[in-house]
């Protein structure tokens, strides 16, 4: 590119008004995929790969981006689309064939144009291996392969273990050349065989030999034969963005979370991933309705393709739509290995980030107006921090208290806390008041709002306490009473909640949920208590061993001590001890 057109590609514009400020705002996976620059009409402005698509794109915001384009480049984009991928070496294929079918702007020409290369084998009498950046046309060809080494090396390993010929004709050393041709036949096929995914039984063989170097110290070959097994991994591994059964075929990708769906559409054709398009919807539990919606939207403005791959099998009345609408019949399938369902994983994945980005961007905003419209109900001036205490007991037995935490609407589970009752009280104030006093010691700073579960009672405790403790003034309080929703707050009318309320609601059945669970676990360890599991040094295989020795629980309780020294893995100590606790 001249100097001239460098700057002109990098002079300044106005920034867009829809584009983020700070990556921060923009929610992301943590996973490797490439991105996409567009301007509102859909053009293409860059495509870029990342190992870790979230940390890759907020450095496009950072106040000192890494190349000088970048600033350019954001002003002059109103969007940003990604599509995740299974490993980074898929994020380079699906780049680079990205940038080939859109041609980008800020995107650098590819001087020497040259194509990641396959691995072929050719359709001759005896056929050969090779490596190959143009494969030809009547050959068997995989890949293509970001990583040129991997793939020489993988050439490398199938003709030493099958005994095929190079692109010379020759073949590898060990082998004659006065064979028979149904013999080379069935190497040529096994070779085929690996290369299609089919490479346990070659990987066992050279684990064993790695593992046979090992063990006579010759680590040096060790070590290759590990890299040789690293090379299988990798190159078949690299081959599910360009395929020759990606021609003209849709993937359809489903996944909710409650009634929050995401159907993802990936386009392929002429062997490669071409881009994708997101449909959030309400899903009702029933997949093959959702599917169907979002077809019928779908292809009522474009044209079907021939293949559609879909995660359930669609209605006699939509395949006949679907195929009407392209004006010929349209195969569709759900597809369960091989190539194609590899493609229809892909499609799932993307829908499961696109759903959990939309569900928290949802749930963010609803988080956000829970908080608002509480402040607003008890004319408070932040409630971004509530903790909410609850008490649990059952006939006095397992006194038990907690208290959970909520930041800007959000559970803060770190910070949720149990205690067990230490005084000897059974009374329900006595013992919140003894746990918030608990709490209080241990805490550097005071909440926005304490919440106790209880009525006009427990907020009169919650005041003697404070004054006890020359607190009051410093800490805000209310209780809520279940029978009418009734929040009590000093000095103030008592409220009866509506919708405003909810974060309140929330926080309190929060806690109920949160300290039952503890109780419940404290009673069933208390009821199910075993005298053998507090036998020191009775694991759960002894135990397993004397359940299945004497016939169950009451064949040990009436063993004798001679008899449970005769019970494989015990031992006469053992036995002792056992004896000990049960008598």
């Amino acid at each position: 590119m001249t100097q001239a057109g460098r700057r002109e590609f990098l002079s300044p514009r106005a920034p867009r008004i829809n584009m983020p400020v700070d990556g921060s705002a923009l929610e992301l996976p943590a996973k490797p995929g490439v991105y996409l620059f567009k301007q509102e009409d859909g053009t293409v402005m860059y495509v870029g790969k990342a190992t870790v698509l979230k940390e890759r794109i907020r450095s496009y915001f950072s106040t000192n981006p890494d190349r000088r384009m970048i600033p350019s480049l954001v002003e002059d984009s109103d969007k940003i689309d990604y599509i995740v991928t299974q490993n980074p070496s898929e994020a380079l294929m699906l780049e680079r064939q990205l940038i080939r079918e859109h041609k980008p702007r800020y995107n650098s020409l590819l001087k020497d144009d040259k194509s990641f290369p396959f691995i072929v084998i050719t359709s001759d009498e005896f056929p050969r291996i090779m490596y190959s950046r143009n494969p030809p046309n009547n050959s068997t060809k995989w890949g293509p392969f970001p990583d040129a080494g991997a793939a020489k090396r993988m050439i490398q390993l199938l003709r030493r273990h099958f005994g095929i010929r190079d692109e010379r004709n020759n073949l590898p050393f060990g082998y004659i050349e006065t064979e028979e041709s149904e013999s080379y036949e069935q190497r040529v096929k096994a070779t085929k065989s690996v290369l299609d995914g089919n490479a346990s039984v070659i990987i066992q063989s050279l684990q064993e030999e790695m593992d046979n170097h090992s063990q006579n110290l010759r680590y040096e070959a060790a070590a290759k034969t590990r890299d040789l097994i690293a090379a299988i991994h990798q190159t078949i591994s690299q081959q599910i963005i360009h395929s020759r059964f990606y021609q003209d075929c849709d993937a359809i990708g489903f996944y909710s979370i409650g009634e929050m769906g995401m159907i993802v559409i990936l386009h392929t054709n002429d062997g490669i991933i071409q881009g994708q398009v997101q449909y959030p919807l309400i899903h009702r539990g029933d997949i093959v309705e959702s599917v169907a919606l979002v077809l019928s939207e779908h292809y009522a403005s474009r044209k079907p393709p021939r293949k559609l791959l879909v995660p359930s099998p669609v209605s006699d009345w939509m395949n006949q739509w679907i195929s009407e609408r392209r004006g010929g019949p349209v195969e569709i399938r759900v597809p369960k290995r091989g190539e194609l369902a590899k493609l229809r994983s892909m499609a799932d994945s993307n829908a499961k980030f696109h759903a959990e980005m939309n569900v928290n961007k949802t749930s963010n905003n609803i988080e956000k107006m829970s908080v608002e419209d509480a402040m607003e109900l008890i004319d408070a001036q932040s409630l971004e921090h509530i903790v909410c205490f609850d008490m649990a007991q059952l006939q006095g037995e397992e006194r038990v208290g907690a208290c959970i935490s909520l930041r800007n609407g959000k559970p803060s589970k770190k910070e949720y806390r149990t205690f067990t009752i230490k005084s000897g009280s059974k009374d329900d104030l006595r013992m919140m008041k003894e746990v918030i006093h608990r709490w209080m010691k241990r805490q550097e700073s005071w909440p926005d709002l304490i919440l106790l579960d209880g009525g006009i009672t427990h907020l009169n405790m919650m005041r003697n306490l404070l004054e006890e403790n020359d607190l009051e003034g410093d800490i805000t309080y209310a209780a809520l009473a279940k029978r009418e929703e009734t929040l009590f707050i000093p000095e103030k009318e008592p409220i009866i909640l509506d919708r405003r309320g909810r974060l309140f609601t929330f926080a309190r059945d929060e806690a109920h949920r949160f300290v039952n669970k503890f109780h419940r676990k404290r009673r069933s360890r208390s009821s199910i208590s075993d005298p053998l599991e507090e036998v020191p040094g009775l694991g759960a295989k002894k135990l397993q061993s004397l359940l299945r020795h004497f016939g169950g629980r009451k064949g040990i309780d009436h063993a004798t001590e001679d008899e449970l020294t005769n019970v494989p893995g015990i031992g006469n100590e053992m036995a002792k001890r056992i004896i000990r606790h049960l008598r």
